[in-house]
């Protein structure tokens, strides 16, 4: 009786493995080629990205020149050493001309570019950092300034950046009003007083007139 059963079931098997075999052909031919996959790799910083967090270059900023401005006190400057925030701040210049900082002390600042203080502060943290890299910038003219007053639509304190001359500061004033006496304009410089003929200087006449603005400048317009 084992034997018989025995044989019908090895009958039964046979009978199904070619159908089971066959059905896991079809199956596997509908199925997609297997895709190799290789490890991805972080990509390598090229350029700057390789040293995160370096400074800008000269001209990031106010246009102010790093080679000629000349750094007065209540000027608010930046001052950035490459990877080491404990010697980079943001502050205002005193009266003096001095600034305080921490572990030098105090620092004449007033009178020098931004790029001559940024070797000179170099030099001043050399015990702490090694080959240090440092960036100073102007943030915000306070020292230097001149006056528009009188008939223009924009009087006022205008901060002196760079040379600019009577033209091109009156320029910045947005223009005259409807009754302003253009040929009688006066800078006033000191005990000092100069005359200016804008209809002349626009004609391209008395260039001479046209002279450089100073610090503490008023420009009268009539």
């Amino acid at each position: 009786m084992k034997l018989h059963n025995l044989r019908r079931w090895l009958c039964a098997a046979l009978m199904v493995a070619p159908l089971f075999c066959a059905s896991q052909a079809a199956f596997a031919q509908k199925l997609p080629p297997p895709v190799k996959t290789e490890e991805s790799k972080p990509a390598r910083p090229e350029g700057d990205n390789a040293n995160p967090a370096k400074p800008a270059t000269s001209g990031v900023g106010l246009a102010v020149d790093p080679t000629a401005y000349l750094i007065g006190g209540e000027d608010v400057i930046s001052i950035q050493t490459w990877r080491h925030p404990e010697f980079s701040f943001n502050m205002a210049v005193r009266p003096d001309g001095k600034i305080s900082v921490p572990l030098v002390g105090e620092m004449q600042i007033g009178g020098l570019t931004p790029d001559a203080f940024s070797k000179k502060y170099a030099e001043a943290i050399g015990d702490y950092v090694r080959n240090p890299e440092v960036f100073v910038q102007v943030l915000e003219v306070r020292s230097k300034k001149y006056f528009i007053d009188g008939e223009v639509l924009k009087g006022g304190e205008y901060p002196l950046i760079a040379r600019v001359r009577v033209l091109e500061a009156l320029s910045k004033a947005g223009g005259f009003r409807d009754f302003a006496n253009k040929k009688k304009i006066r800078i006033l410089r000191g005990n000092q007083t100069f005359k200016f003929n804008w209809d002349e200087v626009v004609k391209g006449k008395n260039m001479e007139q046209n002279i450089f603005v100073e610090n503490g400048d008023h420009i009268i317009v009539p």
